[in-house]
């Protein structure tokens, strides 16, 4: 995913009065939203439907750019700030999911 298309998606939310001065938006609706799409999302993995898969995904990622455009903060930023966090993480697979070690 490119800034342009950061870019693309957040002039999309200020054009439909989600996000910007007069966005009606609100943070916790906002994750609201996010969840239905992550439903979304176990519903494809539970079909197998990489289709649905990719959409949501989609779908889970511009509302992450809404709700980080209502902090005034960029992906850019959230994913540089995950990263930094996560780089040197240890652990172990448990389960089919990463556990990070206790520090």
């Amino acid at each position: 995913m490119t800034m342009h298309r950061e870019t693309d998606i957040t002039n999309w939310g200020i054009a439909r009065n989600l996000i910007g001065p007069t966005g009606e938006a609100t943070r916790h609706g906002q994750a609201t939203k996010t969840l239905e799409e992550l439903t979304e999302l176990f519903d494809a993995i539970n079909k197998g439907d990489i289709d649905l898969a990719s959409d949501a995904i989609g779908d889970v990622y511009v509302t992450l750019v809404m709700q980080a455009q209502m902090w005034g903060l960029s992906m850019t930023e959230c994913v540089d700030q995950a990263w930094d966090q996560i780089k040197d993480r240890k652990g172990r697979m448990i389960g089919g999911m990463f556990v990070k070690e206790a520090t």
